[in-house]
């Protein structure tokens, strides 16, 4: 029987290299805590939901909230303070000084600034950049050791950033990429095809926002494989491959639509970062798309430093490997395409890494 265990181990241990290849300039694991310290820098709408869920998943032993408005910020941590007897035993601290966050396991950033009108993209990205100057150094100054997970827009410039601020091996620098658009085509799809959202899998990847690309090929419902013949339904190719791009284009505007009707988002990204969380501090080996550092992936040059979304096999040190998808040649050429598209809006940046 034990010859057979370790056959068996052998067996599983050369498949898992064959489903997963090793992210770029990662950093072996540390060894796993008891208790959980969990930073939200940025006390908004986005940042209070993700601390409120977080909390009552159960996912967190100290909670800090970092945020400049002093008042606004004390009124949240009060607020969650007195839900006390219902939330398990947590210790809640706020501050406007980033000192708060030291020894966390996990640094949440939600901090970031919005596009003025007839502001060039450009233009955002130098602000966002000079906002995370300020904010990621002492970060990774005061918890050396932690996972910094990126929730400000936009997301995969803003990793690629914090990445290099932190000076963090890319294993533990995350963005939250399109974890929450292949939540919304998992919905789409379930919708359609009269099943549970959680049976289906399916992700978006590449660049999150308007140029996200839906992997079609690699649909599955309670594990079985639905092909594009499957999707089509018996329509003409032109017939079929307009209706998937309204599918892929109504989980892009999904977003724009919650923010239209009540003015933001929240809830949904709240509940797809402690998803996130969760892979993380409770060590799961759990496959979610998220922005990484991508190159020499999926004929990604290996010079071409960019984050983008990837399906990850994520666990306590972060990023432990990237899943190794056959997509189809239109899906590895849109892929390629997006991360050329990213890696010129980085040579813009003005981003001088201090030695």
């Amino acid at each position: 029987m034990a010859r057979k265990s370790s056959s068996l181990l052998g067996l599983a241990n050369g498949v898992s290299h064959q489903l997963f290849h090793p992210v770029p300039d990662s950093a072996p694991p540390y060894p796993a805590k008891r208790h959980t310290k969990i930073s939200v820098v940025g006390a908004g709408n986005v940042g209070m939901a993700i601390a409120q869920t977080i909390l009552t998943q159960h996912l967190v032993d100290e909670l800090a909230l970092v945020d400049r408005k002093a008042d606004m910020l004390r009124g949240e941590m009060l607020d969650l303070q007195h839900a006390a007897a219902f939330l398990p035993h947590t210790r809640i601290l706020s501050s406007t000084e980033l000192d708060v966050t030291a020894g966390s396991d996990i640094c949440i950033i939600t901090a970031g600034v919005r596009q003025m009108p007839g502001e060039t993209r450009l233009n955002l990205f130098q602000r966002n950049l000079a906002l995370f100057k300020q904010i990621v150094p002492p970060v990774a100054r005061h918890s050396p050791d932690a996972l910094l997970l990126v929730v400000s827009n936009p997301v995969d410039v803003l990793a690629y950033i914090a990445w290099k601020l932190s000076g963090f091996p890319s294993n533990r620098v995350i963005g939250s990429g399109t974890n929450l658009d292949s939540s919304r085509l998992r919905f789409q799809l379930a919708q359609r095809l009269q099943v549970n959202a959680q049976d289906v899998q399916a992700y978006m990847v590449g660049e999150h926002g308007d140029g996200s690309i839906a992997l079609w090929s690699s649909i599955s419902v309670g594990g079985v494989p639905i092909g594009l013949g499957h999707l089509a339904n018996g329509k003409k190719t032109a017939e079929a491959a307009e209706e998937l791009e309204e599918i892929r284009k109504s989980v892009v505007d999904g977003a724009y639509e919650v923010i239209y009707l009540k003015g933001y988002t929240s809830w949904a990204i709240g509940y797809s970062v402690a998803d996130l969380v969760r892979s993380l501090v409770r060590d799961l080996h759990r496959v979610h798309p998220v922005s990484l550092l991508a190159k020499g992936s999926y004929g990604i040059p290996e010079d071409r430093e960019v984050f983008l979304s990837l399906p990850a096999k994520l666990g306590s040190s972060g990023v432990l490997g990237v899943a190794n998808l056959e997509l189809t040649e239109e899906e590895e050429k849109r892929l390629r395409s997006s991360a050329d598209t990213l890696w010129e809006m980085q040579q813009q940046l003005d981003l001088k890494v201090k030695s």
